[in-house]
């Protein structure tokens, strides 16, 4: 996915275990950021900034989700464990994933391995991708949405 692309509409259990279905952000401008797995050092890092960032990111009505392939029982524990706000999404088949273009080919411990290649998006109001950023590298990566955020909500 890139900038000025319609973002795929989707339906997934978020971490309670409850359908959450994106028709419920039109109008909405969100950020959705694709992760490995809840509890590795990176994406707990990510999840962390994202989550220090949360009410920055709300005073401007702008949701911050996150999607891994794990179990919405995995990211009710991780959200828990690390008193996290954002809202985390179940994509076990990785559909979402591959159709947002986070899924690939990566190294892995000098081995290419297919997985979930660490993504974010801005979602516009109208569904369109305003800003995208691949195979993201955690530090400092949640300011610079926070910052591209606030540049798009002014405009």
């Amino acid at each position: 996915m890139n900038a000025g692309e319609e973002f795929p509409q989707f339906a997934l259990m978020d971490e309670n275990g409850e359908e959450f279905d994106s028709r419920s952000l039109g109008g909405i401008r969100y950020v959705i950021y694709f992760y490995s797995k809840d509890g590795t050092a990176g994406c707990t890092k990510e999840a962390l900034e994202f989550n220090s960032l949360y009410p920055k990111f709300m005073l401007r009505n702008i949701p911050v989700i996150g999607v891994s392939k794990d179990t919405a029982e995995s990211h009710k524990k991780f959200r828990e464990k690390n008193s996290l706000k954002i809202k985390l999404l179940s994509d076990p088949d990785h559909d979402l994933t591959e159709r947002a273009g986070a899924w690939g080919a990566k190294m892995m411990y000098g081995k290419e391995v297919h997985g979930t290649v660490r993504s974010t998006f801005i979602v516009g109001k109208d569904g369109t991708v305003e800003a995208a950023w691949k195979r993201v590298k955690v530090d400092g990566h949640a300011d610079k949405v926070l910052e591209k955020a606030i540049s798009l909500a002014k405009s």
